[in-house]
């Protein structure tokens, strides 16, 4: 394997993933401003209500579909906006764990892994495809 190739799964692996989490967001994000039945009762947020905190993960979701984009049409750009956008998205997770441990949990490995493979891979400057 040349030195072109090597990381290239990483680099498409996390644009995929961020790409499932953003969108993952945007739906649970507008889930949350509309205070669907989905949402627990009672239930508290570090960040004010579930409708600011559904702005906020609906926000963080965009940033992470425009990332995934980013990342797959290459360039150390593209790494940039998805170690940001992932690093904004662990952090929202931890922030969410009092409400939905399990689930956030497993965003932030998720966003952990998409950290990790763009900051070893992407910043060469290649193209995914």
């Amino acid at each position: 394997m040349n030195d072109a190739q090597q990381g290239s799964g990483w680099i498409l692996f996390a644009g995929i993933m961020i790409l499932i989490a953003g969108i993952l967001d945007i739906i649970w994000g507008i889930a949350a401003i509309d205070n669907a039945n989905f949402f627990e009762d009672n239930t508290e947020f570090i960040v004010s209500s579930l409708k600011t905190w559904g702005w906020i993960i609906l926000i963080i979701g965009v940033i992470k579909v425009i990332a995934a984009f980013s990342i797959w049409s290459g360039g150390a750009f593209g790494a940039v906006i998805g170690i940001f956008a992932a690093s904004i998205g662990a952090i929202g997770a931890l922030l969410a764990i009092p409400a939905y441990p399990f689930w956030s949990l497993a965003i932030f490995a998720l966003d952990v892994l998409v950290i990790y493979g763009l900051a070893a891979y992407g910043a060469r400057g290649r193209r995914t495809a």
